[in-house]
């Protein structure tokens, strides 16, 4: 019996989106939803580092569920002339979500004021790191929706996302006793 695990029906450079329309590799569809499932497995590297509390831990999960939601709705064929939104999305409550955690962390967390560098206990890097990941699918479901239909929700959830990402990266280095690396303009630290 043959493995699950390949078809060898991408070896044209071609994959299906769902619905079974054939689209080549290099879309910006699989773009788009490639850099969301790149996101989701850098929050799995942040969630598995130590020092990162079950709480966050907790919330990593919860997005990660998310993010498939979203990239099963950027992988689905969109007929022209409609407007399909994302269902998970529908009624802003992930987005308040975001924002709810995102003041939680925040406030727990000393003020500053300079601009962070990435960088410090190796679970805020790996946050900073999925936060630019997340600016990147941002930036590439935006070129998406450039040539077609995208619910804005979705953008406006990676947009929340990248901004709970550094937030958690600020905490994550506060909870782990490790300061903060702050951009000095001569570069010397």
């Amino acid at each position: 019996m043959k493995s699950m695990l390949y078809t060898g029906t991408g070896d044209n450079g071609t994959t299906s989106l769902v619905g079974g329309e054939r689209i080549g590799k290099a879309s910006q569809r699989l773009e788009a939803y490639g850099t969301v499932d790149e996101l989701s497995s850098q929050l799995g590297v942040v969630a598995a580092a130590a020092g990162v509390p079950d709480e966050l831990r907790g919330q990593l999960r919860e997005v990660q569920n998310e993010l498939f939601n979203i990239g099963g709705y950027l992988a689905t064929s969109v007929l022209p002339g409609s407007e399909p939104a994302c269902g998970s999305l529908a009624d802003n409550s992930r987005i308040e979500e975001l924002e709810g955690w995102i003041d939680a962390i925040d406030g727990a967390t000393p003020k500053i004021r300079a601009f962070v560098l990435p960088g410090g206990h190796p679970a805020a890097a790996a946050a900073h790191v999925a936060r630019t990941v997340c600016r990147r699918a941002e930036r590439r479901i935006i070129s998406l929706a450039a040539s077609g239909w995208v619910d804005p929700a979705v953008v406006r959830y990676l947009n929340r996302l990248s901004d709970y990402l550094f937030a958690a990266a600020r905490y994550l280095n506060f909870i782990n006793g490790v300061e903060e690396i702050v951009w000095r303009q001569s570069g010397r630290q």
